[in-house]
């Protein structure tokens, strides 16, 4: 089945997954983690996207940002991920892609989802056996959001200052939220609506937003599983 074409819209979060070429390294050292958040935060400035989460792994990336215009997102990401290429090639002396083609992404319903994503991103470095607690792993938004450091690329959505009245509450309120996780299915859902495209939510949700473009948001007929080859 052909892929959908990639769906974005202006004031909705996006889960985005982004993953390096036949699972190959895209990060190698801290400095190649720093100069991709410069990167993202630079151009989340230059193309009004806000970051409200993310994670780099060492062959792929999550993200989940709003955008206010309708090319911010897929702008930004071009412009990172061309400007990486050049960067990464460079040092390491070779050519070539990098990517593993375009990057995937979803529209996540905000009041069901945003947290759980935000949490599902947090969480990865622990599902993949790299740290045990969240806190120790230093390439995710997970520091900023429970206090530890200030991190420039992130713009914390409306829902995470609605977890409490001051600081402290907020960041104890996420905090708790990571520790308690996600459901299987939750993971599930997460996992396949960005690799797959489909708009993550209610029926109400969905509906909304299919007055707002003609592609279509859901899966209609038994498509391809996803192999184990894809998770992430």
């Amino acid at each position: 089945m052909a892929r959908l074409p990639r769906l974005t819209l202006p004031g909705v979060p996006h889960h985005v997954i982004q993953r390096g070429n036949n699972r190959q390294a895209i990060f190698e050292e801290a400095a190649d983690y720093n100069f991709f958040i410069d990167l993202l935060a630079e151009n989340a400035k230059r193309f009004d996207v806000q970051v409200h989460a993310y994670v780099l792994m060492g062959n792929h990336f999550h993200l989940l940002a709003t955008p206010e215009t309708e090319r911010g997102l897929p702008q930004m990401m071009q412009a990172v991920g061309r400007r990486y290429v050049r960067y990464f090639n460079d040092k390491q002396g070779r050519s070539g892609t990098l990517w593993e083609g375009r990057y995937r992404s979803t529209l996540v319903q905000t009041e069901r989802y945003l947290l759980a994503c935000m949490v599902y991103i947090d969480l990865n470095p622990v599902r993949a056996g790299l740290v045990q607690d969240p806190r120790d792993y230093p390439w995710s938004s997970y520091g900023h959001a429970i206090g530890l450091r200030a991190d420039k690329l992130v713009a914390p959505h409306p829902l995470w200052w609605n977890l409490g009245n001051t600081p402290f509450a907020r960041e104890a309120a996420y905090a708790n939220l990571v520790q308690a996780g996600i459901t299987a299915t939750q993971q599930h859902e997460l996992t396949e609506s960005a690799l797959r495209g489909w708009a993550l939510g209610d029926a109400d949700f969905v509906a909304d937003l299919q007055k707002r473009t003609d592609r279509r948001l859901t899966q209609s007929v038994a498509g391809r599983p996803v192999s184990r080859k894809e998770g992430v």
